[in-house]
């Protein structure tokens, strides 16, 4: 089915974003596990899968739609060097894709995509309730029980 070419830029373009995230996900998560932060390590492990999840939905609906996905470009990596610096850029990077999700799903609406809105909708949910809801908690609990007890609760 032919979709429109502005719904398939825009899904390349959310793409980028789900993409650095993996790899952002994939680095920090192997430095939790470096340091002895399993608890960390398993959490972002978890999240890159579902990062993958949402690459897989997106890669999928832009090929239904007769476009190319395009896999050779991401956003700038947000690599931190201490766990706060990493949960901050993790923060940065879920909340742009949250304005692209949105900015994506509008442009569908503009195209009259239901289909592929919905399915972002999912995408969009998983990345506030979830991503971005866990990453301000735990910045939240660094700043309650101070950031040493938290990293030492994370071993």
């Amino acid at each position: 089915m032919k979709g429109s070419q502005k719904v398939i830029d825009s899904l390349n373009m959310l793409l980028e974003n789900e993409l650095a995230a993996i790899d952002q996900y994939f680095i920090h998560s192997r430095m939790y596990d470096d340091w002895g932060l399993s608890k960390l390590y398993e959490r972002l492990n978890h999240e890159m899968d579902e990062e993958k999840d949402h690459s897989d939905w997106l890669i999928k609906r832009i090929l239904f739609l007769e476009g190319v996905p395009c896999m050779t470009k991401r956003r700038e990596l947000l690599v931190g060097t201490d766990v706060r610096s990493m949960m901050k850029n993790d923060l940065t990077l879920e909340l742009e894709v949250v304005t692209c999700a949105r900015n994506v799903i509008a442009i569908c609406e503009e195209e009259g995509d239901y289909q592929t809105r919905e399915m972002l909708e999912k995408l969009l949910y998983d990345t506030e309730e979830d991503h971005v809801y866990w990453l301000e908690k735990q910045l939240r609990l660094m700043d309650t029980i101070g950031e040493q007890n938290y990293i030492q609760s994370q071993m």
